[in-house]
């Protein structure tokens, strides 16, 4: 970690890491980490294309490896980083598994469910709130996305 990088920079740049694999299996590069008492305990990379699952976001992945590793459903003291605003799904899984805390890196302002499209960190029929921080390494995650969506075109 260099001198002026922050924790959520340097774990961040975890999720970056995954969100290649992602990019080198031929999907859309996102990927996201669960970390508790700062130690990562699960991770995971956008899947939904080569597992034949609509559900396979990187965030979901990350979350049922953490579930697993802690033997519950609930991750009250996880804090899950995601190189992507949360779509709805991602965002309603999080609140169900009591994600502590968010950080991600790009902002979606097409279909981002924290603070864009939506703002579903803020709804009040959500019986959990998560804190959450955006923007983290933003410049590295958005390029990401986009160069992998200019090759594609």
């Amino acid at each position: 970690m260099g001198i002026s990088e922050t924790s959520d920079e340097a774990w961040m740049r975890y999720a970056i890491r995954l969100a290649q694999r992602a990019e080198q299996q031929g999907e859309v590069p996102v990927g996201a980490i669960v970390v508790q008492d700062n130690r990562c305990i699960a991770e995971g990379w956008n899947i939904p294309i080569s597992s034949h699952d609509p559900t396979a976001h990187a965030e979901v992945v990350a979350m049922r490896g953490a579930g697993v590793h802690v033997e519950n459903y609930r991750l009250t003291e996880a804090t899950l980083y995601v190189t992507l605003e949360p779509c709805v799904m991602c965002l309603g899984a999080m609140s169900h598994a009591r994600i502590k805390r968010l950080v991600f890196g790009a902002f979606d302002v097409k279909r981002g469910a924290v603070c864009n499209a939506l703002s579903l960190t803020d709804a009040s029929f959500l019986n959990h709130k998560i804190s959450w921080d955006g923007g983290v390494l933003e410049t590295e995650c958005s390029e990401m996305l986009r160069d992998f969506f200019k090759a594609r075109r």
